[in-house]
C-alpha cells in the first residue's frame, strides 16, 4: 500500500513538472542571460530570437568562434568563453545551403513585442564576432530593425556599456545566394 502511495506521489511530481516552465524561469530570472536576435540579409526584416538563461553570472562576455572553413562542408560555432557555453551552431556548404543546429528553434518575431515610442536606442559599439573574409559591412541597418524591440530596451538598459556583438551567418557560400544569409546578433544581461 505504501508503494502504491508513493508510486502515486511521485506520477503527480513527474507530470506537475513543465520543461517549458523551467525554460522560461532561466530565461526571465537567470542571474546571467544572453539575448539572440535574428535579421535577414538583404531585407533587414526581424526573423525571431531567443534568450539563453545562465545559473552563473559573468561580468564579461567574450564570444570565441570556432570555424570550419568549407571546401565543401563546413561549419561555425560561437562559444560564450566565460561560461564554456555554446550559443550558436550551424553549417556551411560550398555550393549547396548549410543551416543553423543550435538553437533548434527560435521564438518567431510575433512573440516579441515593440515599444511604442520612435525614438532610436544604439549600443556603445559593434563587434562582429566571426568575419573570415574581413567583409566590410553596414550593421546599422540590421540593428534598426530590432532597437524597438522591448527586450533590446531592457538588455541595453541592463547593460548600457556593452557592445553589441553580432556576425553574418552565410549557409551557402562559393556561389551562395545572399538571399540564405542573416545576421545574428547578441545582447547580455
Amino acid at each position: 500500500m505504501k508503494i502504491k502511495i508513493l508510486f502515486l506521489f511521485l506520477t503527480g511530481i513527474l507530470l506537475g513538472c513543465n520543461s517549458e516552465n523551467m525554460d522560461v524561469s532561466m530565461e526571465t530570472n537567470a542571474p546571467t542571460q544572453v539575448l539572440m536576435l535574428k535579421v535577414d540579409y538583404t531585407t533587414n526584416a526581424f526573423e525571431g530570437g531567443t534568450i539563453f538563461g545562465f545559473p552563473q553570472k559573468t561580468d564579461k562576455f567574450t564570444i570565441e568562434n570556432k570555424y570550419v572553413e568549407p571546401s565543401d562542408f563546413g561549419s561555425v560555432k560561437l562559444i560564450y568563453k566565460e561560461l564554456n557555453q555554446t550559443l550558436f551552431e550551424g553549417a556551411i556548404h560550398w555550393m549547396g545551403l548549410g543551416k543553423m543546429t543550435l538553437p533548434e528553434r527560435l521564438k518567431p518575431a510575433s512573440s516579441f513585442e515593440f515599444v511604442l515610442t520612435e525614438d532610436l536606442r544604439y549600443p556603445t559599439g559593434f563587434e562582429n564576432v566571426f568575419n573570415p573574409y574581413n567583409r566590410e559591412l553596414d550593421y546599422n541597418k540590421a540593428w534598426l530593425s530590432v532597437q524597438g524591440l522591448v527586450k533590446v530596451r531592457e538588455f541595453l538598459a541592463a547593460n548600457p556599456n556593452q557592445k553589441a556583438k553580432l556576425f553574418l551567418y552565410t549557409p551557402s557560400v562559393g556561389v551562395g545566394d545572399p538571399k540564405d544569409w542573416y545576421w545574428v546578433i547578441y545582447l547580455k544581461k
